[in-house]
């Protein structure tokens, strides 16, 4: 079973964002629901490339619960992302509509698959 490495999960609010994501930083997150047996049901991945806080508020009211993780760079958010979109089930179990973007100029690559060559 694959692990997204994250802490959580909270409820997608406001109050819990501030209350779980203190610092202005580059990072990843999950959003989904718990089921009845306690398992934490991935339903979207994403990133932040510089705050992880400012990002999960756009999500408000679109999810019940999400999970984070704070990442050393913006580069190191992307590759993270990129694995656990492809861990997760890619657009077939995801609401991802499809693979994680990298950022315009980076030529950063995807540590799973090929899509930017």
């Amino acid at each position: 079973m694959p692990s997204l490495g994250m802490q959580g999960p909270y409820s997608l609010t406001v109050e819990a964002i501030d209350r779980e994501v203190t610092r202005t930083s580059p990072g990843n997150y999950a959003l989904g629901y718990t089921s009845s047996d306690g398992t934490f049901i991935v339903k979207y991945v994403g990133r932040s490339d510089s705050d992880v806080n400012g990002r999960l508020k756009n999500w408000l009211g679109s999810y019940e619960q999400f999970k984070f993780s704070y990442a050393t760079s913006a580069k190191a958010a992307f590759e993270k992302e990129c694995r656990n979109y492809h861990d997760f089930g890619e657009k077939e179990a995801l609401d991802n509509a499809s693979h994680p973007g990298r950022p315009s100029g980076s030529g950063w690559q995807c540590p799973i698959c090929t899509i930017f060559e």
